[in-house]
């Protein structure tokens, strides 16, 4: 991979340099599955501690995710218009405030409300973060960037489980969200040092600002590609919501040894990226995502057929969707990031609003009361794979949708 540097007309910066605008952007896009896999190994206790069902412990859970894309639909617009570094000021500072409240609730609703505040808060730093790759790199070296980026963030979900399993060994589920108020004081001072990369703020008013939103809605080639590979975040995101309910419920694991199946998948989530910068030099981008969305169906097949006999069958039988569908974030991103050339924010703020949303789809099914998870994860892999790629064999070949070079990179 070349060299990334500093483009489209940016100033190095000043206190952070390249290599620390990176691992700003990489935090920043950490937050979220930092905010949830982190009190994975809490959950089944969870209930006992707040006297409450299983049912309201997850909506921590799903409402989190569902207040985060509704956060990120305005904080994208907003930073085209304010710029990057307030808002990214603003929504910190909220989700370490929120942070504590939780950590303090004294009841489940309590809990709720305050993991409410904390998810939309956080959703300026998922929508910043890819506005900001966006102002700063374009082309194979945006692409670059967020394969290492994408695989810095997906660091997260093997630390996050594991850690949280440490700090229950020694406190409760409430000093977990003490150590994400940390994080977000962190992630204030490294804001502070990070210097504006919205070179032209938008000069209307505030709800013109939000009406860009619409602009890019109507853009047809960011849509269609929105949608096709947004569906995927339906069975990833259903994983993370049942896993530890799989692991320590039907398989009986403790919820260290939970912790390390869980960093396992996760370990292939961090070699995706990387592993697609690697295949492209040979293969076409369009031929790796077509292979991608075809490994999650034949994953989905081995969930359903010996995923529910052993816990190392089941994770064997994930890992093949898990490392295709992290393999094509960077092309995927890069994708739709080309279809509109303004309105970064209002870009980055769909595609987290979207991916979040179908999440939470994921999430909500899953935690119905089916007699066998595992079965219904791996018929949710197997049609939503089918689905995006029957979607993108048709979108890849409409005119409407811009063309990146789809070359191996070696022959560019």
């Amino acid at each position: 991979m070349e060299k990334t540097s500093v483009e489209n007309g940016q100033k190095e910066q000043k206190y952070l340099g390249n290599k620390g605008l990176i691992a700003l952007i990489a935090l920043l896009s950490a937050f979220i599955p930092l905010s949830t896999d982190i009190y994975l190994p809490a959950l089944p206790s969870m209930a006992g501690s707040l006297n409450a069902s299983e049912g309201l412990i997850s909506l921590t859970l799903i409402l989190f995710f569902i207040f985060y894309a509704a956060g990120t639909v305005f904080w994208g617009p907003l930073s085209d218009k304010y710029g990057r570094k307030r808002i990214l000021l603003t929504g910190l500072s909220g989700y370490t405030v929120a942070s504590v409240l939780c950590a303090v609730s004294g009841n489940v609703y309590q809990l709720i409300a305050f993991r409410i505040l904390q998810a939309v808060a956080s959703g300026s730093a998922a929508a910043v973060a890819t506005a900001i790759v966006k102002d700063v790199y374009s082309g194979r070296r945006r692409e670059g960037v967020l394969a290492i980026v994408q695989s810095m963030t997906m660091i997260s979900p093997i630390i996050a489980p594991v850690l949280g399993a440490f700090i229950l060994g020694f406190t409760t589920w409430r000093g977990v969200f003490f150590i994400l108020a940390a994080i977000g004081v962190a992630a204030v001072a490294a804001t502070v040092a990070f210097q504006e990369t919205a070179v032209q703020l938008y000069k209307g008013g505030i709800l013109k600002s939000l009406g860009r939103l619409g602009v890019v809605a109507r853009n047809p080639g960011f849509i269609a590609l929105l949608a096709t590979f947004s569906i995927m975040a339906i069975p990833s995101m259903a994983f993370i919501s049942a896993s530890s309910y799989i692991y320590i419920g039907t398989f009986g694991l403790s919820e260290q040894t939970y912790s390390y199946y869980f960093a396992a998948n996760a370990l292939f989530s961090v070699m995706g990226p990387m592993v697609y910068m690697k295949i492209s030099k040979h293969f076409k981008r369009g031929s790796i995502i077509t292979a991608s969305y075809s490994t999650a169906i034949v994953s989905g097949l081995l969930i359903c057929t010996i995923g529910g006999m052993r816990p190392w069958l089941f994770a064997l039988s994930i890992i093949p969707a898990t490392l295709a569908g992290s393999a094509i974030r960077p092309p995927c991103t890069n994708l739709m990031l080309e279809q509109q050339q303004q309105d970064a924010g209002a870009v980055s703020s769909l595609m987290g609003c979207a991916f979040t949303l179908m999440g939470s789809i994921g999430m909500a099914l899953i935690s119905l009361n089916w007699q066998n998870k595992i079965a219904m994860m791996g018929i949710g892999y197997i049609i939503v794979a089918l689905t995006s790629l029957i979607l993108w064999t048709v979108v890849s070949k409409k005119p409407f949708v811009r063309q990146v070079s789809n070359v191996p990179y070696e022959q560019m």
